[in-house]
């Protein structure tokens, strides 16, 4: 006879309606512009807290890099909110890395985004001092919160990048740290849009790219780059919602903040999405972030913990007797 604690993840909510499940996606790809407009441009009609939805596309110069970084922050926020595809590969490739405990969380860390100091906060508050970064590697994992400052400063300052051991010496190019808190272990990871920029680096151990049509979608070692690979699907699922997200974003900045022509968005669900935005133009986007979290998706997984009677019968058959976190207001 044993004690053991069982975990349970009970399904909350049905998947979402199409207008919340793009609501859900948008508040990260709002947040990532937003991060995306330089310091000294925002500072000359106030600050990034009070900066007003219709100010944004005034002040945003498209880039090339835009949309990876507002894919970061839309996996991150994905994990936060539980969603059922993103999570369940996430799980998988943890496994992968033999990451214990059951309890996972993201960290964003992407020290070239504007708030890094935030971000770095963040991560101090969820890391102990004994959170362990696993690199694949046969060495004692190294405790990560003791270098976060260090890893902040390498991304700005290639020579302080001597100053990390080297099992760890690329960890500054990681987004995200996932990991487990009953655990308490994490691994480095970088999140590409377009899977061919994944790089190899010391300290960095799962890639998350979108899933490529006509290839693959397998979870998988990349044993050149040391990269456990993880593709997030694609077809119905966070990949089709994230692009379509993105999309409709893109043409409500082109349209000044306003409802797009019929033709810009001829979808009704995306239209509604876009009106859900017009009518809050004259708020900070910190505060319209914040505002649609209750019409987005909620979070669909729970968990349960109870402890449970192992026992087993003569024969050797096992007889047993007998939830996780919303997306925070933006830092």
């Amino acid at each position: 006879m044993a004690e053991i604690t069982v975990r349970s993840e009970v399904q909350n909510h049905a998947v979402a309606d199409e207008v919340s499940a793009l609501v859900a996606v948008i508040r990260p790809i709002l947040l990532g512009l937003l991060y995306t407009l330089k310091e000294d441009v925002v500072s000359e009609v106030g600050n990034i807290d009070e900066l007003k939805l219709k100010m944004l596309p005034r002040l945003y110069r498209k880039g090339d890099g835009d949309c990876g970084i507002c894919y970061e922050y839309a996996v991150h926020d994905a994990i936060q909110r539980r969603e059922e595809s993103v999570l369940e590969r996430v799980e998988d490739s943890l496994k992968r890395c033999k990451v214990p405990g059951s309890n996972l969380e993201s960290i964003l860390f992407g020290v070239e985004k504007k708030g890094a100091s935030q971000l770095i906060a963040t991560a101090q508050t969820t890391l102990t001092d004994d959170s362990r970064l696993l690199t694949g590697k046969r060495h004692q994992p190294p405790k990560l919160k003791g270098y976060l400052n260090t890893l902040a400063a390498a991304f700005r300052r290639p020579t302080t990048r001597l100053s990390l051991p080297t099992s760890i010496n690329g960890l500054w190019k990681a987004d995200l740290f996932l990991g487990t808190t009953d655990g308490d272990r994490w691994v480095g990871t970088t999140v590409k849009i377009n899977p061919t920029q994944l790089e190899a680096a010391n300290g960095l151990r799962v890639g998350v790219v979108p899933s490529t049509q006509g290839k693959s979608d397998n979870i998988r070692l990349d044993q050149k780059k040391n990269l456990i690979i993880c593709p997030l699907p694609y077809d119905g699922a966070f990949m089709e919602v994230f692009y379509n997200g993105w999309q409709i974003v893109q043409q409500f900045m082109h349209a000044d903040a306003q409802i797009p022509k019929e033709v810009n968005l001829p979808t009704p669900a995306h239209r509604q999405v876009a009106k859900e935005l017009a009518t809050r133009r004259e708020f900070p986007v910190l505060d319209v972030i914040e505002a649609l979290a209750p019409i987005a998706q909620p979070e669909l997984l729970t968990t349960h913990e109870s402890n449970q009677t192992l026992s087993a019968t003569s024969s050797g058959e096992i007889i047993l007797d007998g939830l996780i976190s919303p997306i925070p207001r933006a830092q």
